[in-house]
């Protein structure tokens, strides 16, 4: 009997410490994500991570030993608070300008919700290579997302020039461009859309 006790309460204590640990990780990686949001990656400092987690910068290194593990770490957790419009969303649709329009919106939206991330990260990876992947396989999903929109209705391939407009339209860096002459994201949608109809 004493034995049995002695056992729970064992098993009682390492789940309370790996509780606690998660508790601590997810402190340190909330940090992270903040931090990367106000001044981005390349202003981020361990021990300013530590004071905004209540740890100490050991801490900090235990669960994310260099700035690779921080940024894989960061990555995932924005993602996972906000997850990027599911192209589900509109390539069931069967008029290719509503489609086009949906999937411009859904974008632009997202653009807009997470432009502090999405600006620091443009900014800053051309001095990370772990950043650069990262930003690789977001431009990636976009590209993916262009490409579907480039194909005609009926079958066939894509212009060279539909699939180039395009791929700009997807781009945060578009985004950003008309955001910053005031257009807002229905009227650069409609852009794209009278862009594209002038080919």
């Amino acid at each position: 009997m004493f034995i049995e006790m002695k056992a729970q309460k064992r098993s009682y204590r390492m789940r309370a410490r790996r509780d606690q640990l998660e508790d601590t990780r997810t402190r340190i990686v909330d940090a992270v994500v903040s931090l990367h949001e106000e001044c981005g990656p390349r202003h981020t400092t361990v021990s300013e991570i530590a004071r905004r987690a209540g740890v100490e910068r050991l801490t900090v290194y235990r669960h994310l030993p260099d700035e690779a593990a921080q940024f894989q770490a960061c990555s995932h957790r924005f993602l996972e608070k906000n997850p990027p419009p599911d192209p589900a969303t509109w390539t069931g649709l069967p008029d290719p300008e509503q489609r086009l329009l949906t999937a411009l919106g859904a974008l632009y939206t997202y653009f807009g919700r997470t432009r502090r991330m999405l600006a620091n990260i443009h900014r800053d990876a051309p001095d990370y290579p772990v950043l650069r992947e990262i930003l690789a396989g977001f431009e990636a999903y976009l590209g993916g997302i262009a490409d579907d929109l480039a194909r005609p209705a009926r079958g066939g391939r894509a212009s060279r020039r539909r699939t180039a407009v395009l791929r700009h339209a997807v781009r945060f860096e578009t985004w950003r461009s008309f955001e910053a002459d005031g257009v807002d994201d229905a009227t650069k949608a409609g852009l794209i859309r009278s862009w594209l109809q002038s080919l």
